[in-house]
């Protein structure tokens, strides 16, 4: 299974981006995914989230302003964050849990696409 992001880049505070996430031999929609991202100063957090049970969870910086989804039918999970701080910088990468596999975050993960919000 290989995850691989896209979307990420530059922008000024205020801005939106819009991050997608495409699988290899994996289905999202049947069970945990979700968007980690990394920075220097915080580590690794879970941005958002959606469980088997379909409940989505967000880090409460982000609340408002950023969307998780699947798209069943095009096997895309995406992450629309809109009104970009320079907080949200780092690098963010999905996540599958692989079904019972493990934790979220320890199973399949993508290798990331870095986002850059300048002030």
């Amino acid at each position: 299974v290989q995850l691989m992001e896209s979307g990420g880049g530059s922008v000024q505070a205020g801005r939106s981006l819009k991050l997608t996430c495409i699988a290899s031999d994996y289905r999202f929609g049947r069970c945990g995914v979700g968007w980690f991202r990394r920075t220097p100063a915080r580590g690794r957090e879970l941005v958002a989230s959606i469980d088997f049970d379909g409940v989505v969870e967000y880090l409460y910086s982000v609340r408002g302003r950023f969307t998780i989804s699947v798209d069943k039918q095009q096997n895309i999970l995406s992450l629309q964050m809109n009104n970009l701080n320079t907080d949200d910088s780092g690098v963010y990468f999905c996540a599958a849990d692989g079904c019972g596999l493990g934790y979220l975050g320890s199973v399949y993960n993508g290798q990331g696409t870095q986002v850059t919000v300048s002030p």
